[in-house]
């Protein structure tokens, strides 16, 4: 059978992993390769400087010694049987929705899966849902991604309401203004320390936004390029350059060349 890969950035034991294995169990050889701990907001992190240590739980379960990326990549690039013809990361406690989608180490496994050529979803669960639901929603996106495929370095971008689904809405990505602050504690020997946080989230133009749909009961179905080029300002910004070469070419030309201050060799003496 196909190799179906999950992770997720809460730890390999977090009840929504534990909800989207039963969910897919039965799309292919479903393998659990997951943070041994909590990863949250990791975002892409690699890790490159310590070896990966796996370890075996059970017959198809790792608990890996590093992030939701490194999950992906030892997955994808060898560890198991064959290569997963589907990468599946959540199910994350919490939403995954607008601009917080860069943060997300669940987002960003379905992310390094779809670097690496592999059909890829991420899939959250907002605050005080129901992880069953959730695991529902996810095999039936999953078994069409199975079936149709996914257009080109592209991964989806799923999220659930706490509330019963009134429904599947495709969206696209909202946008936060960050009123986000850092909170300033002493600790018993009186020294600073801080707190990223404290903030009120609020969001702009809702409207067909993942935050609008979730917001109103609805399932977000949010497809994410890899591609983050801003085309648009490609259009605008067509002119910098001949400006920018005129000024950097003249000051180039009026910059002295350093004279070599290398020692030169001694040719060797015939004797």
């Amino acid at each position: 059978m196909s190799v179906v890969v999950l992770t997720n950035d809460d730890g390999v034991h977090a009840p929504g992993l534990a909800a989207l294995e039963r969910a897919l169990a039965e799309l292919g050889d479903v393998y659990v390769v997951a943070p041994e701990r909590e990863q949250s907001a990791c975002g892409h992190a690699l890790t490159l400087h310590r070896p990966l240590r796996p370890h075996r739980l059970a017959e198809r379960r790792f608990a890996v010694n590093g992030t939701p990326s490194d999950c992906v990549n030892l997955a994808v690039l060898g560890f198991l049987p064959a290569p997963p013809v589907l990468v599946v990361s959540g199910i994350n406690h919490g939403a995954n929705v607008g601009d917080d989608v860069t943060y997300s180490g669940t987002v960003s496994a379905a992310m390094e899966g779809t670097l690496l050529g592999v059909p890829s979803i991420a899939v959250s669960l907002v605050d005080g849902g129901d992880f069953e639901v959730a695991a529902r929603v996810a095999r039936l996106i999953a078994m069409r991604v199975l079936v149709g495929g996914l257009p080109g370095q592209t991964l989806l971008n799923v999220n659930v309401p706490a509330q019963p689904p009134r429904g599947i809405r495709l969206t696209r990505l909202g946008h936060r203004v960050y009123s986000d602050k850092i909170v300033e504690q002493a600790d018993p020997r009186g020294r600073s320390h801080y707190w990223i946080g404290g903030g009120e989230a609020r969001w702009d133009d809702l409207d067909g936004t993942d935050m609008g749909a979730v917001h109103e009961g609805f399932i977000s179905l949010t497809p994410l390029h890899l591609d983050l080029t801003n085309h648009r300002a490609l259009v605008q910004l067509n002119d910098w350059p001949a400006g920018l070469n005129a000024q950097f070419l003249t000051k180039a030309e009026r910059s002295p060349r350093r004279a070599s201050t290398a020692v030169p060799k001694r040719k060797p003496r015939r004797g």
